[in-house]
């Protein structure tokens, strides 16, 4: 590792070895220790009492941040003609279905998200080998393959985001931006773990939420109790 700068060293002197804070104070503190001179993604890590390699211990979802995730959403709806018009009223950045499917094909993911409708997904499914490492490719249980793509596009843009545990039983997820006020950074945190705790399997035993972490793009990470969250 190396040296550390002068504002590093700072946000480092801020967070109390061996302490783990409430949510209300780690939502305050990680504002504290962001020195970047862009606005830095707020991130959430929280490592889960389950085993991944178990299909019935598996923890996937969506959730709706209350207040945003702060990040300007590029949205792909990849649907038919009927439904374009609905889509680009909705928000959509881009709205096509074969053109765009070409452009894939050739490599282009300039794109966070892309929504389909279950009928396109035949098309859809050849792009599995571009799509599939990036996380792009959508799925039901995301929400992102529906019959309604206006509706997804519209919950996409306000906030809403998909998630999955890792092979190490960490999920991780940017819940906002410094910029936000911390009750905005602490509402979206709890919004985040209560949607987890709502998830958890019924094959999983012993203490689920194991450990949880607050850091901002370049910052130190902020453990939190696990018991201050849970409620």
């Amino acid at each position: 590792m190396g040296k550390l700068t002068k504002n590093q060293k700072l946000a480092f002197s801020k967070i109390e070895a061996g302490k783990q804070y409430t949510l209300n104070e780690a939502s305050a503190l990680v504002k504290e220790i962001t020195t970047t001179k862009f606005d830095s993604s707020v991130d959430l890590d929280v490592r889960l009492g389950v085993d991944p390699r178990k299909a019935n211990q598996m923890v996937r979802g969506v959730v709706s941040l209350p207040h945003g995730t702060g990040k300007q959403v590029r949205v792909l709806v990849l649907c038919s003609p009927d439904a374009e018009a609905a889509a680009k009223e909705a928000g959509a950045d881009y709205v096509g279905l074969d053109e765009y499917i070409e452009k894939i094909k050739g490599g282009w993911t300039d794109i966070d998200v892309i929504i389909t409708q279950p009928a396109i997904m035949g098309k859809v499914g050849a792009l599995g080998r571009v799509l599939g490492p990036r996380g792009l490719m959508p799925n039901p249980k995301s929400g992102t393959v529906t019959m309604d793509v206006a509706k997804a596009v519209t919950e996409v843009k306000a906030g809403k985001i998909d998630f999955k545990v890792d092979k190490a039983g960490i999920i991780h997820a940017s819940i906002g931006k410094a910029s936000f006020t911390a009750d905005q950074i602490k509402d979206n945190a709890k919004e985040f773990i209560a949607t987890l705790i709502k998830l958890k399997p019924s094959a999983a035993k012993g203490a689920y939420i194991k450990s949880v972490c607050l850091s901002s793009t370049m910052s130190p990470g902020i453990k939190i109790d696990p018991k201050s969250v849970e409620n």
